[in-house]
């Protein structure tokens, strides 16, 4: 898989997509990430990217052109599957939609920043809006990374232990249930006997019911995904 991501501020992308699960899946090609400054793609002077709103709107917004010439390039050299905008008012991300992105093979993430991006990439360039949810960051580089990271973890052998990506929280629409370590029994607290009887299938029932628990009492929401 490999994600292009466009950014005014590329630096924001560089920590988080070097390290761990990422870095891994990177090291053993099952995933590129190629990140562009949207800056070099302009043609004014000053790498200026962001002008004035038309009309009385308040900020600065992203002009088209840079971003045109910049997505125009790299879908000259390869087919893309989606183009995505990271924008407060797209489709809420979630487990399901990583999911299925982790089984395309080309993506292109266009950073929001500023008061947005010219509306007419929007009409024309983007394929899919994405929000990470209900606030506004200063920039979508968060977002993108955030993206990034649920996506590739999913990719088979990007995690040693498949069984525990299927396992997460979200991918049934159930909280996880709670998880213990060793020692069994530290300053008087225990793990539950159930999970020290060696019994997998109570082990298992266990776990359903406690997730269905943690699930109505903490997000109730997701049950009416089911």
């Amino acid at each position: 898989m490999r994600i292009d991501i466009l950014s005014a501020v590329p630096e924001l992308l560089e920590s988080p997509l070097s390290h761990s699960i990422i870095k891994r899946a990177i090291n053993k090609g099952l995933a590129e990430i190629h990140i562009h400054n949207i800056r070099d793609y302009t043609l004014d002077k000053h790498k200026k990217i962001d002008d004035y709103a038309f009309g009385f709107s308040a900020g600065m917004v992203m002009q088209i052109e840079p971003i045109d010439r910049l997505i125009t390039h790299l879908k000259s050299e390869r087919e893309y599957d989606e183009v995505i905008y990271t924008s407060p008012d797209g489709e809420v991300f979630d487990q399901p939609m990583a999911n299925s992105m982790s089984l395309l093979n080309n993506v292109i993430i266009l950073c929001g920043h500023y008061k947005g991006i010219d509306h007419r990439i929007r009409e024309h360039l983007i394929t899919k809006e994405v929000s990470v949810g209900d606030f506004v960051l200063t920039g979508g580089e968060l977002a993108a990374c955030i993206m990034a990271d649920a996506v590739i973890r999913l990719i088979p052998g990007a995690m040693s232990d498949v069984e525990s990506a299927l396992s997460d929280s979200f991918q049934d629409n159930l909280l996880a249930p709670p998880v213990y370590s060793r020692p069994a029994e530290y300053k008087g607290w225990r793990v539950p006997d159930i999970l020290l009887s060696g019994n997998e299938a109570k082990v298992k029932e266990w776990e359903y019911e406690q997730a269905l628990a943690r699930t109505k009492a903490l997000r109730p929401d997701l049950l009416n995904k089911k």
